[in-house]
């Protein structure tokens, strides 16, 4: 009995240590929890990653509210979409403090929060599609993005203003305020004339109701929005998302597609699975899986360039000589690395106009590092195995004469096969090995290339190398 009356108090003295230190845990979940998201930088491939992952993170630890500190001149406007609608469908309340400025994409993306608040001297607006070059696009992409901009706007609905006892309601957030920071053509008395776009001070996004206050610093913000007591959190990168950023960085990018493109020359160059073909798929690798698990290179782009790799391994082992199979698969690899470049949105208008101009630029970019693959690798082999490099003992250096008595092979016999008739042992492309007789010798194709099997006659020997044809040619 005494026994019992022990464990049943022992049991009631931790049950009551226990809801002590549950309400300790929850202590800190009294207080308002605020998740800091950064957009700092140009709005590309690596910026949504870390966005992304900052709201799925602040879901999980149930934020009562996402902060966005805001200072960008803009970026890719597929990228800028893409947030718009993760903050839109977002269920908990997003706010923006624009820090310095909001300026293209990062406007669209400010007015998609349900509250902005700016710095003195900060500036929103000037959301005009342009290329990379700075110039304007044509309509077609200033119709997209004002239907952007005016849909974000309207998704924030209408509220009550009362006025001498009368009740209008008025967009919170007015959609041709927002369309004319797109269109220079929009005429808004007291506001914009025609032929400018129009860039909102602080004080002006106040007074038209694109801010809901001034601020100078985060803490301000969210006094101002109400938040006294509150708990910030914000993003910490993992090794593995840092090296993902790294890879999807467009300066990464062209220095894979150089590796891609130039471990392929290489290979081509001397036929087998080397050292150059491991480089360029391993380089393949990674540049097409961050971009994969980004979203930013689609399923039909990955399978174009695996489709190149098999038809050019297949040319390679396969099918003698470089013909058709070769060249689509030449055309496969660089037409799956070039349209991962293209912005998204060009498809939705088709492949004319302009649309063929970002695809050719795509092109340029891939041919141009093939070149410059090639150039460097040409300037890096002369640096690390020239005398007195880095690798220059891995390279011999030291020439030997027949003047000096050095023979390598034995001329007498190699000339009197000249006329003689053999088989191909390997594909020629043009060099390889043939068969005379029992015995297997080097040779080069004489034109074009030899398939294995081919019956050949040597036509000559010169420096110790023999030079064959097929024999339906000789």
């Amino acid at each position: 009995m005494n026994k019992l009356f022990i464990k049943f108090i022992a049991v009631i003295v931790i049950a009551f240590f226990s809801a002590g230190a549950a309400k300790s845990q929850e202590a800190p979940d009294s207080t308002t929890l605020v998740y800091k998201v950064k957009i700092d930088k140009m709005i590309a491939a690596p910026l949504w990653r870390s966005v992304k992952k900052s709201f799925v993170e602040a879901d999980s630890m149930k934020a009562d509210y996402i902060l966005i500190q805001m200072n960008t001149y803009g970026g890719q406007v597929d990228i800028a979409d893409s947030i718009r609608t993760l903050i839109l469908n977002c269920k908990r309340p997003v706010m923006v403090f624009i820090d310095n400025q909001a300026i293209s994409a990062g406007a669209l993306i400010s007015v998609a929060a349900d509250s902005i608040y700016m710095r003195s001297g900060a500036s929103i607006g000037a959301a005009t599609v342009v290329d990379q070059s700075g110039q304007k696009m044509p309509d077609k992409y200033q119709s997209f993005m004002r239907g952007m901009m005016r849909a974000t706007a309207e998704a924030h609905g209408k509220k009550a203003v009362v006025n001498n006892g009368d009740t209008t309601w008025v967009w919170r957030r007015d959609p041709e305020i927002a369309q004319a920071m797109v269109d220079p053509s929009i005429v808004l008395k007291g506001i914009v004339d025609t032929g400018q776009v129009l860039t909102l001070t602080a004080l002006e996004a106040i007074k038209y109701g694109f801010c809901e206050g001034q601020a100078e610093t985060v803490e301000e913000v969210l006094e101002k929005g109400g938040i006294k007591e509150y708990t910030m959190r914000e993003l910490k990168l993992s090794a593995v998302d840092k090296i993902i950023i790294l890879l999807v960085n467009p300066v990464v990018s062209g220095l894979l597609i150089m590796l891609i493109i130039g471990g392929i020359y290489f290979e081509l160059q001397s036929p087998g699975v080397g050292f150059p073909l491991a480089a360029a798929i391993f380089a393949a690798l990674l540049y097409f899986a961050p971009l994969y698990l980004e979203g930013v290179a689609a399923n039909w782009h990955v399978m174009i360039f695996i489709i190149g790799i098999i038809l050019l391994l297949v040319e390679i082992f396969a099918v003698p000589g470089f013909g058709v199979t070769g060249v689509l698969g030449v055309i496969g690899i660089v037409t799956g690395l070039a349209f991962v470049m293209i912005d998204k949105i060009v498809f939705r208008f088709g492949p004319s106009g302009d649309g063929v101009k970002e695809v050719v630029a795509a092109f340029a970019i891939v041919t141009l590092s093939a070149v410059v693959a090639f150039i460097l690798s040409l300037w890096l082999s002369r640096k690390l195995f020239s005398p007195n490099r880095l690798f220059g003992s891995l390279a011999l250096e030291t020439s030997v004469n027949q003047a000096d008595g050095f023979v390598s092979f034995d001329k007498n016999k190699l000339q009197s096969l000249v006329g003689s008739r053999g088989t191909a042992h390997t594909v020629l492309r043009p060099s390889g090995k043939v068969m005379i007789g029992d015995e297997v010798y080097s040779a080069v194709a004489e034109t074009g290339f030899i398939a294995r099997g081919t019956e050949i006659v040597v036509r000559r020997e010169e420096q110790g190398q023999l030079y064959v044809v097929a024999t339906e040619n000789a």
